[in-house]
């Protein structure tokens, strides 16, 4: 997993690459009928059903455009909500205030609607030990906000990218000439470049399990697209010798059976993948 200074820069990023794509040269419409003067108070109001997400982006959001901005939090990161309910009051220069309105909306809407179908999943799989992992299914550029909202829902963070976390998928192994020789040339890679890289390998069959626990160092056998028996049967083959997941199609219908299989992490594109915004303002009180 990347380090909290690494995520921290990735946040940074988002944010300076975003205020660049959406105020260019200048908030045009702002600065044409709001004096630079003018001090003015917003609300972020809430107009739907779920778990709310990005409040503590918001603050960075602000920051990074206006330090002299206030906000006067009402409603923490992870909080249910409900129509009508008023997440934070935001107060200063109305044209700052303008600026950041836009960003603000758009990622705290993502974030929700993810953090909302996370605490879903997270919520089924409720009496058992199995966890909810995304995937690098994220959208391009923002990864770090969708990852955010899915810790905020109650699921946990797969790797971050191809730099943190190996992981040998069916493409990798046939293109190294099977599964054996992909475990041991990543094995000879991490040695020889001082890499402390945990492994994770894909299996589409019972017998690419027992032909993964022939090899040492692996970390975790992603079991991708089995069925209810014979992912049981590959639990009961790995054993403790290595963290079981599951993955593959995996819905809110089907996602408890294959927590009562008994592996411990189930991964979901669908928790970035899938979701529809959930509807917030930014009203001027």
């Amino acid at each position: 997993m990347i380090s909290k200074a690494q995520f921290d820069q990735e946040i940074e990023m988002i944010i300076k690459n975003a205020i660049r794509e959406d105020v260019g040269d200048g908030d045009h419409s702002s600065l044409a009928c709001i004096p630079e003067s003018a001090i003015g108070k917003a609300k972020l109001l809430v107009k739907d059903e779920g778990i709310l997400a990005g409040v503590e982006f918001a603050k960075k959001v602000f920051e990074y455009v206006d330090p002299t901005m206030q906000m006067e939090i009402l409603l923490e990161d992870g909080t249910e909500v409900t129509h009508g309910d008023i997440a934070f009051y935001v107060s200063g220069k109305s044209q700052s205030i303008l600026k950041a309105e836009r960003l603000v909306l758009n990622a705290m809407q993502r974030m929700s609607a993810i953090a909302t179908k996370t605490k879903h999943f997270v919520n089924l799989l409720e009496g058992t030990t199995t966890k909810v992992l995304d995937t690098r299914k994220t959208t391009p550029g923002i990864r770090a906000l969708e990852k955010w909202a899915v810790k905020i829902g109650g699921g946990e963070n797969h790797r971050f990218a191809l730099y943190d976390m190996i992981m040998l998928k069916d493409n990798h192994i046939d293109f190294a000439g099977g599964i054996t020789k992909a475990i041991e040339k990543t094995t000879a890679y991490l040695k020889e470049n001082e890499r402390d890289l945990k492994i994770i390998v894909e299996a589409r069959d019972l017998e690419e399990i027992q032909e993964i626990l022939k090899s040492e160092g692996v970390y975790r056998i992603l079991i991708d697209n089995f069925t209810y028996e014979d992912t049981r049967k590959a639990v009961e083959m790995i054993g403790n010798k290595c963290l079981t997941e599951s993955s593959g199609g995996i819905n809110e219908n089907t996602i408890r059976k294959y927590a009562e299989c008994g592996v411990d992490y189930i991964s979901s594109g669908a928790l970035t993948h899938s979701v529809y915004n959930l509807d917030l303002s930014l009203k001027a009180v």
